[in-house]
């Protein structure tokens, strides 16, 4: 891998991308990037300016202790 933006472009093994978290709760992206930048319930990596990985364990988690089911 040369880059970050290289990585950006997919999402990595045990993670999940802001996109990805975007359409689990059904919210915009930019909502998902929000909750991504103000949360300390899962673990989230930026990797560069606009690159998120969400750690896929920990959001899920969250999203089940929120009442959510996957």
């Amino acid at each position: 891998m040369d880059n970050v933006n290289e990585f950006c472009g997919g999402s990595a093994q045990g993670t999940y991308t802001a996109e990805q978290i975007a359409k689990i709760l059904g919210v915009s992206i930019r909502k998902a990037y929000n909750l991504c930048e103000s949360t300390t319930d899962f673990k989230v990596m930026r990797l560069g300016k606009r690159c998120l990985r969400i750690h896929k364990e920990s959001f899920d988690r969250w999203f089940n202790a929120q009442g959510g089911t996957s």
